[in-house]
């Protein structure tokens, strides 16, 4: 029997920016929450998509925020 594969919560959201040089989002009722995701590349692979979808909007920006590290602090995980 395999054991599973270690389970590293990623969350993938984004939104409209007000000033591209700093994470201040227009409006935090109108967040893309995108989903939640057991690794990074799984994660990586749907915030390209959605980047790529709002391309042709420049204030319009998506992050990977590595959910298992603020639930487990102490443990220093890579993707």
């Amino acid at each position: 029997m395999t054991e599973p594969k270690e389970q590293l919560l990623h969350l993938v959201f984004g939104g409209e920016l007000s000033d591209v040089s700093h994470v201040t989002f227009k409006d935090l009722a109108k967040l893309d929450v995108v989903g939640f995701y057991p690794n990074y590349a799984s994660a990586h692979q749907a915030w390209q998509g959605k980047a790529r979808e709002t391309i042709d909007n420049a204030q319009m920006r998506y992050f990977i925020v590595h959910m298992h590290r603020l639930l487990d602090p102490a443990t220093d995980h890579t993707h």
